[in-house]
């Protein structure tokens, strides 16, 4: 049986929203990463260290991070324009190629002196047997924070809607944010925030803000109880934002809005392979749908529809709109 608040969302309504996507202009700021996945077999046990040995037979490259929300946001049908840092490096040449080939524009990718973040999984009997992370996550410099701001302010000025990807690699420090918050909500569109750790706190005005339980409760230094509805407002006070998406995991979704309006949406994924880019979904199609006119409470349906067919495939993954159609259908029959 249909969950009531996914039944709010009419499958005509789904089809204009996802139609209205098409052409739209989202602009994500935040840490790009280029993840490089290492295929191979387990054949023995080193003679030098009691370690495998793994014979690697592919190699695969796919973007991560701010980068991967730029690719959904294609996929949507949409024009993600990526603000980030890459290094003077071959992996910085390969993800803005990668870009290129996804038609986003790389117009807002800004060379620093620092390696593009980079994320190589090895992988052996579809078991992930190590993972190497090749970075710098200091601040950004004064001077490199001054080329984002103004490449940001840029592509701002014909923009849609407005992401924050942040995973503390340096990119998102409180001048950034601020700055892009500022210049967002003067022309009056939509912003979604996915947040880490530092700077919690640091994005006043929001219109959503899409933490996981834990990031949340770890910021507020206690649990959070969507059932206490009377705390929600001093949750609120403390954001400062319009919209509060908390994932759940298995347990879907819940919205939040400042008056202490719970909706809560269930996980549609019928088959969880895995998680991995599963948020970097949901935050391009809630940001797209925005942008297209959605409610909060609309996108936010859309954007789970989005994770359940994501969480079916391997590795960070691209969603399409007919994909979601075919996903609502399956739920709904």
């Amino acid at each position: 049986m249909p969950s009531p608040s996914l039944s709010l969302l009419a499958r005509d309504r789904l089809q204009e929203l996802l139609q209205a996507m098409q052409g739209r202009r989202v602009v994500i700021v935040g840490d790009a990463m280029l993840d490089v996945y290492l295929h191979g077999d387990v054949e023995r046990i080193s003679p030098e260290a009691p370690v495998p040995v793994v014979r690697v037979r592919e190699r695969r490259y796919a973007l991560g991070g701010a980068a991967n929300v730029a690719q959904n946001v294609a996929a949507a049908g949409a024009q993600g324009d990526l603000v980030a840092t890459i290094g003077d490096d071959s992996a910085g040449q390969r993800l803005r190629a990668m870009l290129a080939a996804l038609a986003a524009n790389g117009q807002g990718l800004v060379e620093v002196s620092r390696p593009t973040t980079t994320k190589t999984r090895l992988v052996a009997r579809a078991q992930q047997v190590v993972r190497f992370d090749e970075e710098d996550d200091e601040d950004l410099s004064p001077s490199d924070v001054t080329r984002i701001g103004e490449r940001l302010d840029a592509l701002l000025a014909d923009a849609d809607a407005l992401v924050l990807e942040d995973y503390n690699k340096g990119v998102l420090v409180p001048a950034v944010i601020e700055g892009a918050i500022g210049s967002a909500r003067k022309r009056g569109i939509p912003i979604v925030v996915d947040p880490k750790f530092k700077n919690f706190f640091s994005y006043r005005g929001a219109t959503v803000f899409k933490p996981n339980r834990r990031e949340l409760e770890s910021a507020l230094g206690a649990a959070v109880s969507l059932d206490a509805v009377d705390a929600l407002p001093e949750v609120f006070r403390r954001l400062g934002v319009e919209h509060l998406l908390l994932t759940l995991g298995e347990r879907g979704m819940a919205l939040v809005t400042a008056d202490g309006t719970v909706d809560r949406i269930p996980t549609t994924a019928r088959e969880v392979y895995d998680v991995v880019g599963a948020g970097d979904t949901v935050t391009a199609y809630l940001a797209t749908a925005l942008a297209a006119g959605a409610t909060a409470h609309e996108a936010a349906v859309v954007a789970n529809f989005a994770a359940g067919v994501e969480v079916g495939k391997l590795g960070a993954a691209t969603v399409t709109p007919e994909e979601i159609v075919e996903a609502y259908d399956a739920y709904n029959a």
